[in-house]
């Protein structure tokens, strides 16, 4: 029984997650109380399915989550009614909200051929590649290859040029979003409205829950804003995304995992 009327949404990468060395150790505490107080802790990140399930291992994590910003919702077949329109893969119930991979990838190399080498995508680099810009290992290197409806690019451009980006992008009919370490291309979904359907699912048992969402970068805006209660974890060097600015947002008291925990555990030491 979740004793905090709370759902918590997350970020993994630079909120959970060390930006460097991908540890949670600092977050244990608050991950310790929100497991006893049986509160649903929904990992919801640029990351791969792939990906997640690695780290809902480690964190012996079984709630739903959201894949590559919002790309898609896995749900297991145990949880609750699903209204929105899914498919059955692997034993969840999936709820895409993507673009097709294999699509972006199409329209990426459209970028491809207008910025040439200022602009670099998962889709061309090797794992020697991406193990370099992200410090994966190569196991999770491979994981991080498996896209099902993002790409994330690295791009080498002055702000005029960044412009100039979103506006081709936006020609496309995609959209541009930036995380901790790449720029993502994908279509119409988004981490806010992926959120808003698993709290929709929640509360049609329990309508008295609030929301809780943790993130640091410009893509985790969107499910800031669809929160009752947006954190904003510090990057490091003790920063905040200036691009971040909510009338109801709180500011965690530290970077990464650190931040995490004292956030959570101040609200946790108030609705438990």
């Amino acid at each position: 029984m979740n004793k905090a009327n709370l759902i918590i949404f997350t970020d993994l990468d630079g909120t959970l997650l060390d930006h460097s060395t991908y540890s949670f150790d600092a977050a244990r505490e608050a991950l310790d109380r929100v497991k006893e107080a049986c509160i649903p802790l929904i990992l919801c990140s640029s990351k791969t399915r792939a990906e997640i399930e690695i780290w809902r291992e480690r964190l012996n994590n079984n709630d739903p989550f959201i894949s590559e910003n919002g790309g898609a919702v896995f749900i297991s077949n145990n949880l609750g009614t699903v209204k929105n329109k899914y498919i059955g893969r692997d034993g969840y119930r999936v709820i895409e909200l993507g673009t097709p991979y294999p699509e972006v990838v199409v329209q990426f190399k459209t970028l491809k051929n207008e910025f040439g080498n200022r602009i670099r995508g998962f889709s061309e680099m090797d794992l020697d590649e991406v193990i370099n810009l992200t410090g994966l290992s190569q196991r999770e290197a491979v994981l991080a290859k498996q896209r099902e409806y993002t790409e994330p690019f690295v791009f080498d451009g002055d702000e005029n040029e960044e412009r100039e980006l979103e506006k081709n992008i936006r020609n496309l009919n995609l959209n541009l979003t930036k995380g901790g370490r790449f720029f993502h291309l994908l279509g119409k979904n988004d981490k806010g409205k992926a959120v808003n359907i698993i709290a929709e699912m929640y509360k049609e048992t329990h309508p008295e829950l609030k929301t809780v969402a943790l993130g640091d970068s410009f893509n985790d805006l969107p499910m800031l804003q669809a929160a009752d209660m947006p954190i904003l974890v510090q990057k490091p060097g003790g920063v905040y995304d200036r691009q971040i600015d909510l009338p109801n947002l709180s500011r965690a008291p530290g970077a990464g995992p650190i931040g995490w925990n004292k956030a959570l555990l101040m609200i946790l030491s108030d609705e438990i």
